[in-house]
């Protein structure tokens, strides 16, 4: 039989009380029974409602809170910005063999005022060089999941081995490619596109 959910529980379930609860007792390295000396409550009662398994009165709260050095509003405050984007393994493996085209797929939905746009950037083997106008960034992750990367920038050129990491702040344009005879892949995480006034 389903449980059922009060509203209440499914009003304050976006706010994820329990939690922060949790996360503010490990931050501060408390036990449940530390915390129920230092408030009063029962270790029963703190583990359920750090488990969602019941929701704190307002006295309650206030008193955790007070243990915590925080208001009310900890717990309350509305989050300003909340965006999740999964891309799933299936998306990411290409099926294409020989000197296809760079692939880039995109891993985040990239909008206006999106502050960071990750990507999975296939290369052709064969050291075929393309310069990406996308990949004109003043910063930049790169990270090598599979194969050699080659990056030119300004005459310096770089081989990346699968692994490797570079953290980029040019103004310079990089080309990119896959170093040897082998396809590259690699995440790219760089800023989105700018937020607009209107």
């Amino acid at each position: 039989m389903a449980k059922t959910v009060s509203y209440a529980q499914w009003s304050l379930e976006p706010y994820c009380i329990g939690l922060k609860l949790r996360a503010l007792r490990t931050q501060k390295r408390l036990t449940l029974s530390r915390l129920a000396a230092e408030t009063g409550l029962s270790t029963a009662l703190l583990s359920k409602l750090e488990t969602n398994r019941m929701i704190p009165t307002l006295p309650t709260l206030a008193t955790i809170s007070r243990v915590y050095g925080v208001g009310m509003s900890h717990f309350f405050a509305e989050p300003a910005r909340h965006t999740l984007s999964i891309t799933r393994k299936a998306h990411l493996q290409s099926n294409g063999r020989g000197l296809e085209p760079v692939k880039v797929t995109p891993l985040n939905a990239a909008g206006e005022g999106t502050r960071l746009v990750a990507r999975m950037v296939e290369f052709p083997p064969g050291g075929a060089t393309s310069a990406m106008d996308s990949f004109r960034e003043t910063s930049g992750l790169v990270y090598v999941l599979e194969g050699r990367l080659q990056l030119d920038a300004g005459g310096m050129q770089e081989v990346l081995e699968a692994g490797d990491c570079a953290c980029m702040e040019s103004e310079m344009a990089l080309a990119w490619s896959a170093a040897g005879k082998h396809r590259c892949r690699v995440l790219a995480v760089l800023p989105g596109a700018p937020r607009t006034e209107g």
